[in-house]
């Protein structure tokens, strides 16, 4: 039986399905742009955009709530910086991708173009970037609860 120790363990696992959905399509796409499983068309793929939305809105909120428990520890660590920049990087590259890359009439017809790959290169490394950097929060940078002391 699972044994969730409050109401911080249940918004982490929360934030780590949110990121699993907007990672995780965000790499099926972009992987499927590279080449990855050609057989498989990729206009449908288009349908995972919503899912992508709903997983953001869910890492909005309890983003939030995870950087309001400890405000003063990660928002003073260069690393969260780091992994907003990736994030944000990610959603734009993911919004750009969806216009020029879903919006192309040929889209199924002729071979992916080089911009399509450009941009499903540059998404994959915004995910691989910001769910790096999220990861480090933990060992990085300034340590809750004891003034001066850093991990090193």
């Amino acid at each position: 039986m699972l044994m969730l120790q409050g109401p911080y363990s249940t918004i982490l696992f929360l934030h780590g399905i949110g990121m699993a959905l907007v990672a995780g399509f965000a790499f099926v796409i972009a992987l499927r742009l590279l080449g990855f499983s050609p057989k498989i068309p990729i206009k449908p793929m288009e349908r995972l955009y919503p899912w992508i939305w709903w997983g953001f809105a869910l890492n909005a909120v309890t983003g939030t709530c995870l950087l309001m428990g400890d405000a003063t520890t990660k928002g003073t660590n260069p690393d969260f910086g780091i992994k907003m920049v990736f994030v944000f990087s990610g959603i734009v590259v993911l919004k750009i991708m969806r216009k020029k890359v879903f919006g192309d009439p040929q889209l199924d017809l002729a071979p992916v173009t080089g911009t399509a790959k450009g941009l499903a290169c540059l998404s994959l490394v915004c995910w691989i970037g910001a769910i790096t950097a999220g990861r480090l929060l933990a060992y990085v940078g300034p340590v809750s609860g004891l003034p001066g002391l850093t991990n090193r």
